[in-house]
């Protein structure tokens, strides 16, 4: 990255990017990755979900900017085929001019099959078998694959790609999938990290990487944060409530995250909660300290502290994410990313 693309502060670099997951339109979207690349943000990134097509709008970023990285956080390799995101992303990162991050993940269970119809299994070796799809199709041209999930006879590309390699970032939160970053992949995407977070997670990543011969400090760590910026602390600690609920009640995974934080009462409140169909309580259950371990939460000032914080905890990328719905959406969407940089 050079220091053009970032927001500085002194002679400091101060790295920072941006997640969509809905809300906004993709026209809206485009606008503020535009606005996010005047105000200095590294990178954006396009979550996977109900918010709209990743790569699609990803396109429209792409010649809409000139300097800012753009990524997919995350893109799931049960919900489309293997070569289908190579190519997605070789034609991202045309449009673009090479500035593109594949960001893959297995996606959750209660995502995939009752969503998507398609069958849940063995999700750390698709994602290997994926990257390494994607891998051999950037750089030959074609692939053949006879393995454990994926299984291709042969699938060739009729265009040649901008970059034959390019990053390759996959989501993980426990032991086994960071291991496995560290022995295939160029970055790790964390959500919902704390400030303790960085340390368990690179102790990991050079387990994977000393496997294969690789440099871990080569590998990036970045986190997806919750974020809502509002007048008050309170005001926002409320805004923020409802969304940890939903995800902490609906994903057994980040139930199982929120308690290994050490929140181990209020996951099992909330899952509870959720189960018997009571988000009421559900939310009432997550606490302000579950909040601000989890989240960049507060005033302007407050959001700024907090990102630094978890740089300086050892997370090289924080990504603010935004949780905003409705027909308002948008200008909380740039309410955020100005107040996240501008001091």
């Amino acid at each position: 990255m050079s220091p053009e693309r970032a927001k500085t502060k002194g002679q400091r670099v101060v790295r920072i990017g941006v997640a969509f997951s809905g809300g906004p339109t993709a026209t809206e979207i485009v606008g503020r990755v535009k606005l996010a690349e005047e105000l200095g943000y590294e990178s954006a990134w396009v979550t996977e979900g109900h918010g709209g097509d990743q790569f699609a709008i990803l396109s429209g970023c792409a010649v809409a900017t000139n300097r800012i990285t753009l990524g997919t956080a995350i893109s799931s390799v049960f919900v489309r085929s293997a070569p289908t995101i190579a190519m997605a992303a070789a034609s991202v990162d045309d449009l673009s001019g090479g500035r593109f991050i594949l960001g893959l993940g297995s996606s959750h269970r209660v995502q995939v099959e009752p969503e998507h119809g398609a069958t849940f299994a063995k999700p750390i070796e698709r994602v290997r078998e994926t990257v390494g799809v994607v891998r051999s199709l950037l750089s030959d041209g074609f692939v053949t694959l006879m393995g454990e999930t994926i299984k291709i006879e042969k699938f060739d590309l009729w265009f040649s790609p901008l970059r034959p390699r390019l990053p390759i970032y996959l989501a993980g939160l426990f032991p086994k999938m960071v291991q496995v970053t560290g022995e295939v992949a160029d970055g790790i995407i964390l959500t919902r990290s704390t400030l303790s977070t960085a340390d368990h997670i690179r102790k990991n990543l050079a387990i994977g990487a000393e496997r294969v011969g690789r440099d871990a400090s080569e590998i990036a760590v970045t986190s997806l944060l919750p974020t809502v910026v509002a007048d008050t602390r309170e005001e926002a600690y409320e805004l923020m409530r409802p969304g940890l609920a939903l995800y902490a009640g609906f994903f057994p995974r980040y139930n199982k995250l929120i308690a290994g934080h050490g929140f181990v009462e209020e996951a099992f409140q909330i899952a509870k909660a959720f189960a018997e169909g009571d988000m009421e309580s559900a939310t009432l259950a997550v606490s302000d300290a579950m909040v601000d371990a989890t989240s960049v939460c507060g005033t302007p000032e407050d959001c700024r502290d907090k990102l630094a914080a978890y740089r300086d905890s050892g997370i090289d990328l924080p990504i603010i994410s935004p949780f905003a719905r409705g027909p308002n959406a948008a200008t909380l969407f740039e309410r955020a990313i100005r107040a996240c940089v501008e001091g």
